[in-house]
Protein backbone atom coordinates (compact mmCIF):
# COMPACT_ATOMS: atom_id res chain seq x y z
CA UNK A 1 0.00 0.00 0.00
CA UNK A 2 0.96 3.58 -0.55
CA UNK A 3 1.24 6.72 1.85
CA UNK A 4 -0.95 9.40 0.22
CA UNK A 5 1.73 12.49 1.92
CA UNK A 6 4.83 10.43 1.51
CA UNK A 7 4.38 8.29 -1.64
CA UNK A 8 5.90 5.59 0.04
CA UNK A 9 4.81 1.94 0.98
CA UNK A 10 4.55 0.66 4.09
CA UNK A 11 3.92 -2.20 6.21
CA UNK A 12 1.49 -3.36 9.07
CA UNK A 13 2.80 -2.85 12.11
CA UNK A 14 4.72 -5.86 14.04
CA UNK A 15 1.59 -5.84 16.77
CA UNK A 16 -0.40 -6.44 13.84
CA UNK A 17 1.27 -9.44 12.36
CA UNK A 18 1.66 -11.22 15.44
CA UNK A 19 -1.84 -11.10 16.55
CA UNK A 20 -2.44 -12.24 12.83
CA UNK A 21 -0.35 -15.17 12.97
CA UNK A 22 -1.16 -17.49 15.59
CA UNK A 23 1.96 -20.07 17.23
CA UNK A 24 1.87 -23.19 15.65
CA UNK A 25 -0.19 -26.14 17.83
CA UNK A 26 2.80 -28.14 17.75
CA UNK A 27 4.37 -25.81 19.89
CA UNK A 28 1.79 -24.78 22.43
CA UNK A 29 2.71 -26.26 26.20
CA UNK A 30 -0.20 -27.62 27.41
CA UNK A 31 -0.90 -28.14 31.88
CA UNK A 32 0.06 -31.62 31.62
CA UNK A 33 3.03 -30.77 29.30
CA UNK A 34 4.62 -28.63 32.00
CA UNK A 35 4.13 -31.20 34.74
CA UNK A 36 5.91 -33.64 32.43
CA UNK A 37 8.92 -30.53 32.35
CA UNK A 38 8.83 -30.64 36.41
CA UNK A 39 9.43 -34.37 35.87
CA UNK A 40 12.57 -33.87 33.99
CA UNK A 41 13.53 -30.82 36.09
CA UNK A 42 13.40 -33.33 39.16
CA UNK A 43 15.64 -35.84 37.25
CA UNK A 44 18.31 -33.34 36.22
CA UNK A 45 18.37 -32.47 40.21
CA UNK A 46 18.48 -35.76 41.85
CA UNK A 47 22.12 -36.29 39.12
CA UNK A 48 23.25 -32.70 40.51
CA UNK A 49 22.67 -34.06 44.59
CA UNK A 50 24.11 -37.39 43.54
CA UNK A 51 27.49 -35.49 42.37
CA UNK A 52 27.99 -32.70 44.56
CA UNK A 53 26.66 -34.21 47.71
CA UNK A 54 27.64 -37.55 47.13
CA UNK A 55 30.61 -38.24 44.47
CA UNK A 56 32.41 -34.81 45.37
CA UNK A 57 32.88 -35.05 48.66
CA UNK A 58 34.35 -38.69 48.17
CA UNK A 59 36.47 -37.84 45.76
CA UNK A 60 37.92 -34.90 47.60
CA UNK A 61 38.23 -36.93 50.83
CA UNK A 62 35.56 -35.61 52.66
CA UNK A 63 34.61 -37.62 55.74
CA UNK A 64 31.27 -36.12 56.26
CA UNK A 65 29.05 -38.82 56.46
CA UNK A 66 25.65 -36.47 56.98
CA UNK A 67 26.56 -34.59 53.83
CA UNK A 68 26.32 -37.65 52.12
CA UNK A 69 23.22 -39.04 53.81
CA UNK A 70 21.11 -35.88 53.33
CA UNK A 71 22.16 -35.27 49.62
CA UNK A 72 21.23 -38.97 48.45
CA UNK A 73 18.12 -38.89 50.83
CA UNK A 74 17.48 -35.37 48.39
CA UNK A 75 17.96 -37.40 45.20
CA UNK A 76 16.07 -40.43 46.02
CA UNK A 77 13.21 -37.65 47.08
CA UNK A 78 13.58 -35.88 43.81
CA UNK A 79 12.78 -39.17 41.63
CA UNK A 80 9.41 -39.64 43.84
CA UNK A 81 9.08 -35.83 43.43
CA UNK A 82 9.40 -37.12 39.57
CA UNK A 83 7.30 -39.83 40.07
CA UNK A 84 4.40 -38.31 41.63
CA UNK A 85 4.94 -35.47 38.37
CA UNK A 86 4.20 -38.51 36.26
CA UNK A 87 1.65 -39.53 37.53
CA UNK A 88 0.00 -36.33 37.63
CA UNK A 89 0.98 -35.30 33.93
CA UNK A 90 -0.99 -38.28 32.27
CA UNK A 91 -4.16 -38.06 34.82
CA UNK A 92 -4.04 -34.30 34.00
CA UNK A 93 -3.70 -35.26 30.37
CA UNK A 94 -7.07 -37.58 30.25
CA UNK A 95 -8.70 -34.97 31.72
CA UNK A 96 -8.09 -31.81 30.04
CA UNK A 97 -5.64 -32.12 26.63
CA UNK A 98 -2.43 -32.34 25.99
CA UNK A 99 0.16 -31.00 22.76
CA UNK A 100 0.86 -32.97 20.53
CA UNK A 101 4.34 -33.67 21.78
CA UNK A 102 3.11 -34.27 24.91
CA UNK A 103 4.14 -38.07 24.84
CA UNK A 104 7.67 -37.34 23.13
CA UNK A 105 7.96 -34.98 26.00
CA UNK A 106 6.63 -37.74 28.75
CA UNK A 107 9.46 -40.33 26.99
CA UNK A 108 12.52 -37.91 27.25
CA UNK A 109 11.23 -36.41 31.17
CA UNK A 110 11.07 -40.31 31.81
CA UNK A 111 14.21 -41.29 30.33
CA UNK A 112 16.29 -38.61 32.69
CA UNK A 113 14.49 -39.04 35.81
CA UNK A 114 13.86 -43.32 35.57
CA UNK A 115 16.48 -44.24 33.28
CA UNK A 116 19.60 -41.43 34.08
CA UNK A 117 19.15 -40.47 37.30
CA UNK A 118 19.07 -44.10 38.89
CA UNK A 119 22.05 -45.56 36.69
CA UNK A 120 23.80 -42.83 37.79
CA UNK A 121 23.03 -43.63 41.55
CA UNK A 122 24.24 -47.28 41.13
CA UNK A 123 27.52 -45.92 39.25
CA UNK A 124 27.90 -43.47 41.54
CA UNK A 125 27.56 -46.22 44.64
CA UNK A 126 30.12 -48.39 42.62
CA UNK A 127 32.99 -45.89 43.56
CA UNK A 128 31.86 -44.84 47.10
CA UNK A 129 30.88 -48.18 48.41
CA UNK A 130 33.51 -49.87 50.31
CA UNK A 131 33.52 -53.68 49.31
CA UNK A 132 31.44 -52.21 45.47
CA UNK A 133 33.00 -53.03 42.42
CA UNK A 134 33.54 -49.38 40.13
CA UNK A 135 33.90 -51.20 36.75
CA UNK A 136 31.56 -53.95 38.02
CA UNK A 137 28.57 -51.30 38.99
CA UNK A 138 29.19 -49.24 35.91
CA UNK A 139 28.16 -51.96 33.67
CA UNK A 140 24.86 -52.52 36.12
CA UNK A 141 24.07 -48.85 35.67
CA UNK A 142 24.64 -49.19 31.73
CA UNK A 143 22.37 -51.90 31.93
CA UNK A 144 19.60 -49.92 34.18
CA UNK A 145 19.34 -46.90 31.96
CA UNK A 146 19.34 -49.10 28.32
CA UNK A 147 16.53 -51.58 29.98
CA UNK A 148 14.69 -47.79 30.20
CA UNK A 149 15.79 -46.57 27.44
CA UNK A 150 14.35 -50.16 25.65
CA UNK A 151 11.16 -49.92 27.43
CA UNK A 152 10.25 -46.68 26.48
CA UNK A 153 11.22 -46.83 22.98
CA UNK A 154 8.77 -50.23 22.95
CA UNK A 155 5.64 -48.30 24.82
CA UNK A 156 5.62 -45.84 21.93
CA UNK A 157 5.32 -48.98 19.39
CA UNK A 158 3.28 -51.43 21.54
CA UNK A 159 0.36 -51.33 22.05
CA UNK A 160 -1.55 -52.95 24.88
CA UNK A 161 -4.85 -53.58 26.38
CA UNK A 162 -6.33 -50.94 28.26
CA UNK A 163 -5.16 -50.20 32.16
CA UNK A 164 -2.02 -52.58 31.61
CA UNK A 165 1.81 -51.98 31.17
CA UNK A 166 4.16 -54.47 29.58
CA UNK A 167 6.58 -55.01 31.78
CA UNK A 168 8.03 -52.78 35.02
CA UNK A 169 7.06 -49.11 34.91
CA UNK A 170 10.37 -47.26 34.72
CA UNK A 171 9.19 -44.63 37.52
CA UNK A 172 8.57 -48.22 39.70
CA UNK A 173 11.98 -49.49 38.55
CA UNK A 174 13.79 -46.58 38.84
CA UNK A 175 12.47 -46.51 42.80
CA UNK A 176 13.24 -50.01 42.94
CA UNK A 177 16.88 -49.70 42.05
CA UNK A 178 17.60 -47.01 44.58
CA UNK A 179 15.83 -49.31 47.15
CA UNK A 180 18.13 -51.68 46.78
CA UNK A 181 21.55 -49.71 46.59
CA UNK A 182 19.81 -47.93 49.90
CA UNK A 183 19.12 -51.27 51.93
CA UNK A 184 23.17 -51.73 51.18
CA UNK A 185 23.49 -55.52 50.85
CA UNK A 186 26.70 -57.04 49.54
CA UNK A 187 27.70 -55.56 46.20
CA UNK A 188 27.19 -59.05 44.54
CA UNK A 189 23.24 -59.68 46.06
CA UNK A 190 22.65 -56.01 44.70
CA UNK A 191 23.99 -56.21 41.49
CA UNK A 192 21.95 -59.66 40.88
CA UNK A 193 18.87 -57.38 42.34
CA UNK A 194 19.84 -54.46 39.72
CA UNK A 195 19.47 -56.89 37.06
CA UNK A 196 16.88 -58.67 38.20
CA UNK A 197 14.97 -55.19 38.19
CA UNK A 198 16.27 -53.99 34.61
CA UNK A 199 15.24 -57.27 33.67
CA UNK A 200 11.61 -57.40 34.79
CA UNK A 201 11.50 -53.44 33.14
CA UNK A 202 11.97 -55.15 29.72
CA UNK A 203 10.15 -58.50 30.39
CA UNK A 204 6.86 -59.40 28.71
CA UNK A 205 5.17 -59.29 32.36
CA UNK A 206 1.96 -57.05 32.65
CA UNK A 207 1.74 -54.43 35.63
CA UNK A 208 -1.27 -52.44 36.17
CA UNK A 209 -1.60 -48.84 35.20
CA UNK A 210 -1.94 -46.54 38.54
CA UNK A 211 -5.67 -45.26 37.78
CA UNK A 212 -8.45 -45.07 40.59
CA UNK A 213 -7.59 -46.36 43.63
CA UNK A 214 -4.78 -47.49 42.57
CA UNK A 215 -3.29 -44.19 41.88
CA UNK A 216 -4.06 -42.77 45.37
CA UNK A 217 -2.48 -46.09 46.53
CA UNK A 218 0.76 -45.11 44.67
CA UNK A 219 0.77 -41.44 45.99
CA UNK A 220 0.34 -42.44 49.28
CA UNK A 221 3.11 -44.96 48.78
CA UNK A 222 5.40 -41.82 47.48
CA UNK A 223 4.22 -40.00 50.44
CA UNK A 224 5.37 -42.28 52.85
CA UNK A 225 8.65 -43.14 51.24
CA UNK A 226 9.22 -39.27 51.24
CA UNK A 227 9.14 -39.43 55.27
CA UNK A 228 11.01 -42.27 55.87
CA UNK A 229 13.88 -41.00 53.66
CA UNK A 230 13.81 -37.73 55.51
CA UNK A 231 13.95 -39.44 58.79
CA UNK A 232 16.82 -41.00 57.59
CA UNK A 233 18.83 -38.12 56.52
CA UNK A 234 18.24 -36.59 59.63
CA UNK A 235 18.87 -39.36 61.91
CA UNK A 236 15.45 -39.81 63.78
CA UNK A 237 15.58 -42.81 65.76
CA UNK A 238 15.39 -45.82 64.51
CA UNK A 239 15.05 -44.31 60.82
CA UNK A 240 18.06 -46.66 59.53
CA UNK A 241 15.58 -49.54 60.63
CA UNK A 242 12.31 -47.41 59.12
CA UNK A 243 14.27 -46.47 55.91
CA UNK A 244 15.30 -50.28 55.49
CA UNK A 245 11.91 -51.38 55.81
CA UNK A 246 10.48 -49.17 53.07
CA UNK A 247 13.09 -50.40 50.75
CA UNK A 248 12.30 -54.33 52.13
CA UNK A 249 8.44 -53.31 50.99
CA UNK A 250 9.46 -51.76 47.50
CA UNK A 251 11.43 -55.04 46.37
CA UNK A 252 8.64 -56.96 47.81
CA UNK A 253 5.95 -55.17 46.08
CA UNK A 254 8.47 -55.28 42.60
CA UNK A 255 8.59 -59.34 43.12
CA UNK A 256 4.72 -60.00 44.29
CA UNK A 257 3.34 -58.04 41.84
CA UNK A 258 4.25 -59.94 38.59
CA UNK A 259 3.40 -63.28 40.46
CA UNK A 260 -0.28 -61.96 40.97
CA UNK A 261 0.02 -60.80 37.14
CA UNK A 262 1.43 -64.32 36.15
CA UNK A 263 -1.38 -65.91 38.04
CA UNK A 264 -4.31 -64.03 36.97
CA UNK A 265 -3.01 -64.74 33.28
CA UNK A 266 -2.61 -68.08 34.54
CA UNK A 267 -6.68 -68.01 35.93
CA UNK A 268 -7.91 -66.72 32.38
CA UNK A 269 -6.36 -69.39 30.18
CA UNK A 270 -8.03 -72.13 32.31
CA UNK A 271 -11.04 -70.33 32.20
CA UNK A 272 -10.81 -69.70 27.94
CA UNK A 273 -10.10 -73.87 27.83
CA UNK A 274 -12.94 -74.44 30.20
CA UNK A 275 -15.54 -72.24 28.31
CA UNK A 276 -14.17 -73.50 25.12
CA UNK A 277 -14.97 -77.35 26.14
CA UNK A 278 -17.88 -76.61 27.30
CA UNK A 279 -18.58 -74.76 23.60
CA UNK A 280 -17.33 -78.05 22.06
CA UNK A 281 -19.98 -80.56 23.83
CA UNK A 282 -23.31 -81.32 22.18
Amino acid sequence: MIDPETQTGWVPEADEADEEEEMPLSLRLSIADTLTLGNATCGFMAVYFTTTGILIPHLTGSQESGMARHSAATAVILMLCAAVFDLFDGLVARKLRSSPMGAELDNLSDLISFGLAPAYFVLVYGMVADDAHQRVAAVGAIVVLLAVVLRLARFSCVTMKDGMFQGMPSPFGALTVVSIVLLELPFVATLLAILGTAWLMVSRVEYPKPRGRLAGAMLAWIVLSMGLLAGWAFDAPSGQLLLQTGCALQLVMGAVIPLFATARRVNNFRDNRREARAAQLP
